[in-house]
C-alpha cells in the first residue's frame, strides 16, 4: 500500500494528529476506559464496541486509526481476563473441549487476516459505514442473545465442524474489522453451536480470541497506519489501565442491574454511535474523490 492509499482510506501514514478542538487527556482517556470497561463488565463482556466510537467521536482518531487501537486495548483487556477466567474454568475442563476451539479457529484466523487486509484497503467513508453497519448488528446480537431463549442445535460430526469453521471465519472477519476480541459473538456460537455452558463458552471465547486478535494485529502491522500506536503509546497505556479496572469492577456488579433495563440501554447507545459514525465526514467523502490513489 502506498503512503497516499492509507491516507484515503482513513489511516495515516504519519503518526496520526490530533484534529483541532480535540484533546487526548490522559485522564480523560483512563475515565473513558473506565466507563467502556464498567459497561462490558456489568454483562460480562470487554465493551470494545463501546470503545471504538469514543475513539473516533471523542478522541479523534481516523478510522482506521481507531479500529488498530481498539484491538490493541483488546488484547490487553483479554490477557488480563484470561488468568481470572482459568480460576473459574480449568486448564482440564478447557482442555476437554479442544476440538471446539479448533474448529472456530480454523475459520478466526483467515477471517481476522482476510478482515484486516480488507479494512486497511477501504476509504474512510467506506470504513466509517461499515463501523456504523457492525455497530447496528452488535446492537441486535446484543438484545438477542440477552432476551431470547434458543436451545443447541443438533449438529455434529462434519456438519458442525463446518458450521463451527464458517461461524470462525465470519467472527474473525468482524472482529478485525472493529479491532475488538469478538467475545459478544463467541459465547452465544459455542452455547448454541457445542450447547456448552455460559462459564465454558465464555473461557473458551477468551482462548479462541487471544490467537486471533494476534492475526488481525500481524496484519495491521503490516500497513503505515499501526504507526498511530507509537505515536499514542502514552493515551493507550492510560485507556488500556482504565478499561482493566472498568471491567473488573463491573465483573463485581454483574447482574447487579437487570438485563431487562441494562441491555435496551447498552443497545440504544450502539444505535446512537452507529448514526454518529454513518454521517461521519472525511477528505475523501467529497464529490468527486471517489477513485482511488494510483500506486506509484
Amino acid at each position: 500500500m502506498t503512503t497516499d492509499e492509507s491516507t484515503a482510506n482513513g489511516g495515516a501514514a504519519a503518526p496520526d494528529a490530533v484534529p483541532p478542538g480535540v484533546t487526548r487527556s490522559k485522564p480523560l482517556a483512563f475515565a473513558a476506559g473506565a466507563a467502556v470497561g464498567l459497561l462490558g463488565g456489568m454483562i460480562g463482556l470487554g465493551g470494545a464496541e463501546f470503545r471504538l466510537p469514543l475513539l473516533i467521536g471523542v478522541f479523534g482518531f481516523a478510522a482506521l486509526s481507531a479500529v488498530i487501537v481498539n484491538k490493541a486495548l483488546s488484547l490487553v483487556v483479554v490477557l488480563v481476563a484470561l488468568p481470572a477466567r482459568l480460576a473459574e474454568v480449568s486448564v482440564a475442563e478447557l482442555t476437554a473441549h479442544w476440538s471446539v476451539a479448533a474448529d472456530l479457529l480454523a475459520g478466526s484466523l483467515l477471517g481476522a487476516w482476510a478482515g484486516a487486509s480488507w479494512a486497511v484497503r477501504m476509504r474512510g467513508a467506506t470504513l466509517y459505514r461499515m463501523l456504523a453497519v457492525l455497530l447496528v448488528a452488535m446492537a441486535a446480537a446484543l438484545v438477542a442473545t440477552h432476551t431470547i431463549t434458543v436451545g443447541p442445535t443438533d449438529l455434529a460430526g462434519p456438519t458442525q465442524t463446518i458450521a463451527g469453521a464458517s461461524a470462525g471465519f465470519g467472527i474473525g472477519v468482524v472482529a478485525a474489522i472493529m479491532g475488538v476480541a469478538g467475545g459478544e459473538l463467541l459465547i452465544p456460537t459455542i452455547m448454541l453451536l457445542y450447547a456448552l455452558d455460559i462459564k465454558t463458552a465464555g473461557s473458551l471465547s477468551l482462548v479462541v480470541s487471544l490467537p486471533t486478535m494476534l492475526v488481525a494485529f500481524a496484519r495491521y502491522s503490516q500497513d503505515n497506519s499501526f504507526a498511530v500506536l507509537g505515536a499514542n503509546v502514552r493515551f493507550a497505556a492510560v485507556m488500556a489501565a482504565g478499561s482493566v479496572t472498568g471491567a473488573l469492577l463491573g465483573g463485581l456488579l454483574l447482574g447487579v442491574i437487570p438485563d431487562l433495563v441494562l441491555i435496551p440501554v447498552l443497545a440504544v447507545i450502539l444505535l446512537i454511535s452507529a448514526i454518529k459514525l454513518a454521517h461521519h465526514t472525511t477528505p475523501d467523502s467529497r464529490p468527486g474523490a471517489d477513485r482511488r490513489p494510483r500506486r506509484a
